[in-house]
């Protein structure tokens, strides 16, 4: 996954990659609401999933500690990252200062 990971974030346009885990609650809670944000936004932005225990270098390199973790990559670069839950509006408002 790292080569293709790697391609995908370095898109021009905003990518929001949800680190999650299959075991954990609130990733569950999470994954519904970025699927509405996601179906609103259409192509203006890429969203990738990336499951922690497998993927344990990605999940590494840039140091997740508990999930779900949200980072929005602009050109390859982290321009925005929250652990936890995050609401669509919470969302919404750090997508737009990168779009």
């Amino acid at each position: 996954m790292k080569g293709n990971f790697e391609t995908i974030i370095n898109d021009t346009k905003p990518v929001i990659v949800d680190f999650h885990a299959l075991w954990c609650g609130p990733c569950k809670v999470q994954s519904p609401i970025i699927k509405e944000f996601a179906t609103e936004l259409g192509e203006r932005v890429k969203i990738i999933k990336i499951d922690v225990d497998q993927n344990n270098a990605i999940s590494s390199k840039y140091q997740i500690q508990s999930v779900p973790t949200l980072i929005v990559f602009k050109d390859g670069k982290p321009v925005w990252r929250q652990s936890g839950l995050v609401s669509k509006a919470n969302l919404y408002s750090a997508l737009m200062q990168n779009i």
